[in-house]
């Protein structure tokens, strides 16, 4: 699978009614387009950011949305946006979902690696991180996303609550440096955000 995310930052206080209008059309608009299969709004309400992610059955069907959608979610972006940036990524590896109910937290990490080692950074998150992850208490879904060619990941984690969230910053810590030391991986930031809306589909 393939994931489509954006990354925007802008005035907190113009912040929720942006919000309310993803919350009122993303998921009606994507679930029209041919294979959808989820979508995820998380926000820092306090700093101005928030970031989303739309998951497609293939690269063709994240470039046809895109083509068709593009123009409505830069109207939704107005006024709030003062930056903006899109990326593609290849679905690597990921937990079966979950739900996240009100109050849910998503966990974020973005890192370099050297392209040549993407098979081994799957290869230990699927293996390593995946089953950690799952044994942890309000763990709802966890997700690492490549671009193999330009050597950049992010991983994503929801956990159920605050509470379960933080209960498992120091054990995910220990697991992050243990795999990016095994992955020749560099970590470039770490942020966490409120889950605002989850959507999930089963493969049809």
């Amino acid at each position: 699978m393939y994931v489509r995310t954006g990354y925007f930052t802008g005035d907190p206080a113009r912040l929720g009614r942006t919000l309310d209008g993803f919350v009122e059309e993303a998921v009606g608009l994507l679930s029209a387009e041919p294979g959808y299969r989820g979508y995820g709004l998380f926000a820092n309400r306090e700093l101005g950011v928030f970031t989303m992610g739309s998951w497609w059955d293939t690269v063709q069907a994240e470039r046809d949305s895109d083509a068709k959608l593009g123009a409505r979610r830069g109207e939704l972006l107005t006024p709030f946006a003062g930056t903006a940036a899109v990326d593609v990524w290849e679905a690597a590896a990921f937990a079966p979902p979950g739900e996240g109910g009100p109050g849910a937290r998503f966990r974020l990490v973005r890192a370099d690696f050297d392209p040549a080692s993407a098979d081994r950074l799957v290869e230990l998150f699927r293996e390593q991180a995946l089953p950690m992850l799952e044994r942890m208490d309000g763990f709802v879904g966890g997700a690492l996303l490549i671009q193999r060619d330009r050597g950049r990941a992010s991983v994503g984690t929801i956990f159920r609550d605050q509470a379960t969230s933080a209960a498992s910053r120091s054990a995910q810590a220990e697991a992050r440096a243990r795999i990016t030391a095994a992955a020749g991986v560099s970590v470039r930031s770490l942020e966490e955000f409120d889950v605002v809306q989850l959507d999930r589909r089963p493969p049809s």
